[in-house]
């Protein structure tokens, strides 16, 4: 952009503020600005946003406002709560002037909140308890010994105190001697004893029923007329998406009260939610939250002596932002084109310094070959950018183009990551890199155009795909297992995948597999055994290793976590997350089989029998045993080729899986995981006693699919960074 160009735009902004700022000096707002959010489903990266109060945690894409059935701990007798982390001014002293809502008793603000929740029976025969609530709080504590009866919300020496500043809705499910029955809606001021209560059993709706159901709840509150509104209602899930089909608001109320937040609450509160369980338990998921708040930041009683000073800068203000304006544009400019051409600099002599120099591609020839980049040349689309087809005229060469799209400096980082590692590896079972290319600011690699696509979309690309045969699916996941352990253990680094799953393994002409997309690959320093990213745990749900979610950290081991997930995936015909018999996910199912000595009953039924039994047997054990909770236990790359040659037995897979224990390493020396917790399952199927089902824990949406459809099938990861 030209220095006259700049000026133009600048004498532009100047003669806008000039028109513009006088009339909003002179005048207040009627309608406050609102802050608006929209949450869920949940990962990892949401403990940046929540204040998450243990024993409450983040797992299975839900907020577990008392701990979900996954790990070695009791359920009983626990209380918890979360909360945004941000306070709300919610109240004022005194109006704005022009506001609707004049008098002595100041502004209110008004808010709207939905939030989708699922209760779940832990046993259908069992009594749920005790509830969940939406509440506004003062602080970001849990009062101790608010388990039981008091939902979190209070306890036994807090309890109906004003001092609490609390207001809540509850969703009672267990009847106290001051409740009306052990399925309500309530609506509690400062105590866990209902100011209002309604039974949802004449509404036909059951908070915590034998089989798991979900419901959005809607808490609206209009400061103006201080009204208070809550409504329910059933919501349904796609048995083929797993999304939910969120039904609309009904139109009348369920809980209706008029009130006063600047009664209640502290002038800064926080909106979240707190749970219990007592002797009798339940798991208290939230799936989805929306909130919206009106902002009363800075209104009160300083508005109107600031009258004055809206006057004053109302004059002045154009006059001074006429010389900012012009000089910080200019700044800004000159800033940027240097900074621009030292970060070209830069990323051009990284490249060029690459081992071998892999060819540069001119822009205009991808452009070319890629018709522009055409959405119908488009492969597929992920977290790192799109891949188009393409077709080089000189060589009369298929390729596939891979265009970053993250923002820039970012972006140039997993550019070079990428580029950097999969520019020196070299394995018939790896996607072969052609070159790349770099134009202002846009970055774009070249690989070898796979024309089979991915293995994703050969197993669940619907009918126009054929069914991959069982020969073809094992030679498959024999080629995986070699790439992976050249990447572990051959080559001069140790890299770590990151991200092995099925839209990752791509097929050539012949079906053969060529591992790829390395855009969260890393290579290991000498002697490092794990690699931990400040942002997060990326990879995609369902391939990756518990231990992830607890160390932050990939390693060798995870790597074989998620190539146990795809073998199961190609020995059954489904993904990871796929409810089967019961049990949430297919690991569990296939450990549930092998149980019962019935194991080649997972094996995929479009098969139709066609498949070599001893084979079959061997991949869903072999599956079973990468998939271990225990990351130690899980086989070695090496042993993994052995196994699939049958060249070695697959080692003793237990009829119980093993319950994830953490940290692994606090076990006495020469003491197996697997000997610790054989009797400890992690999955039953519903109806089973408590005991038994120490880790399920109900799902809104198990998957984290690849965001892309077609039949080329390359992706990049849907990370949960």
């Amino acid at each position: 952009m030209k220095l006259k160009q700049l000026a133009l735009i600048t004498s532009g902004m100047v003669l806008l503020l000039l028109l513009l700022f006088p009339a909003a000096a002179f005048s207040d707002a009627q309608n406050l600005e609102t802050s608006q959010h929209k949450w869920g489903p949940f990962d990892q990266s949401y403990y940046n946003t929540f204040a998450v109060i243990k024993p409450a945690t983040i797992s299975n894409e839900a907020l577990q406002i008392t701990p979900d059935s996954a790990g070695n701990f009791t359920l009983a007798n626990r209380s918890g709560r979360v909360f945004f982390n941000q306070s709300f001014v919610l109240w004022t002293d005194s109006d704005s002037p022009g506001s609707a809502t004049t008098g002595a008793s100041g502004r209110v603000a008004s808010f709207n909140t939905s939030f989708l929740v699922n209760v779940f029976r832990v046993n259908s025969s069992a009594v749920p308890g005790e509830g969940l609530a939406f509440l506004i709080a003062p602080n970001l504590t849990l009062p101790q010994g608010s388990d039981g009866q008091y939902l979190g919300l209070t306890n036994a020496a807090s309890d109906g105190n004003p001092s609490n500043h609390l207001l809540a809705v509850e969703l009672d499910t267990f009847k106290q001697s001051f409740d009306p029955d052990d399925n309500h809606l309530g609506l509690n001021i400062n105590s866990i004893r209902s100011n209002k209560t309604v039974s949802l059993s004449d509404l036909d709706i059951q908070i915590a029923p034998n089989t798991t159901k979900f419901y959005m709840v809607w808490v609206q509150y209009d400061g103006v007329s201080r009204q208070l509104e809550v409504f329910m209602a059933e919501q349904l899930q796609d048995p083929k998406t797993s999304d939910f089909v969120i039904r609309p608001r009904p139109t009348t109320p369920i809980l209706t009260a008029n009130l006063s937040l600047k009664d209640i609450v502290e002038q800064n509160s926080y909106f979240g939610f707190s749970a219990s369980t007592g002797s009798a338990i339940q798991l208290n998921c939230l799936l989805r939250w929306n909130l919206t708040v009106e902002n009363l930041s800075g209104v009160g009683s300083e508005d109107s002596k600031s009258q004055g000073l809206k006057i004053g800068l109302g004059v002045g203000v154009p006059v001074v932002v006429l010389l900012l304006l012009g000089l910080g544009g200019l700044v800004y400019y000159v800033h940027k084109r240097r900074r621009a051409a030292a970060s070209d600099q830069n990323i051009l002599g990284a490249l060029k310094s690459l081992p071998g120099t892999p060819r540069e591609f001119e822009f205009k020839e991808l452009k070319k070959a890629t018709n522009n980049f055409d959405e119908k040349h488009k492969l597929g689309q992920g977290g790192f950018g799109v891949v188009y087809r393409g077709v080089l005229p000189k060589e009369n060469l298929e390729v596939a183009v891979k265009k970053f799209s993250r923002d820039n400096l970012k972006g140039k980082d997993d550019f070079l990551a990428e580029l950097t590692i999969i520019n020196r590896l070299r394995h018939k079972h790896l996607v072969r890199l052609l070159g790349w290319c770099h134009r202002t600011g846009m970055l774009l690699i070249v690989y070898e155009y796979m024309p089979n696509g991915s293995l994703d979309n050969h197993l669940f690309g619907g009918p126009e795909n054929a069914t991959l045969g069982w020969s073809q699916r094992y030679k498959i996941v024999s080629g995986v297992a070699s790439a992976l352990h050249y990447l572990h253990n051959e080559y001069d680094q140790r890299v770590i995948h990151r991200d092995l799953k099925a839209s990752n393994i791509m097929l050539d002409s012949h079906f053969n597999s060529r591992l790829g997309d390395f855009g969260l690959a890393r290579a290991l320093d000498n002697e490092k055994t794990s690699y931990a990213e400040l942002e997060g745990v990326p990879g995609t749900m369902g391939y990756i290793a518990p231990e992830c979610f607890h160390t932050g950290k990939a390693t060798c081991e995870s790597d074989v976590y998620g190539f146990g997930a795809v073998l199961l995936e190609v020995a059954c015909g489904q993904r990871p997350w796929t409810k089967m018999g019961g049990f949430q996910c297919v690991v569990d199912w296939v450990w549930s089989l092998h149980r019962e000595g019935r194991v080649l009953e997972a094996v995929d039924e479009r098969l139709g029998g066609d498949y070599v039994a001893e084979e079959a047997e061997r991949l869903l054990l072999l599956g079973l045993a990468c998939s271990h909770p225990i990351a130690n236990e899980r086989p070695k790359t090496q042993a993994i080729i052995q196994i699939i040659s049958a060249s070695v037995p697959v080692p003793r897979v237990p009829p119980f899986k093993p319950a994830f224990v953490w940290p692994s390493s606090s076990l006495p020396e020469g003491v197996s995981s697997v000997a610790n917790t054989v009797n400890t399952t992690s999955s039953w199927p519903l109806g089973m006693s408590v005991s038994d089902r120490s880790e399920w824990t109900p799902r809104s949406r198990y998957d984290s699919q690849d965001s892309y459809g077609g039949a080329g099938g390359y992706s990049d990861s849907s990370s949960l960074v």
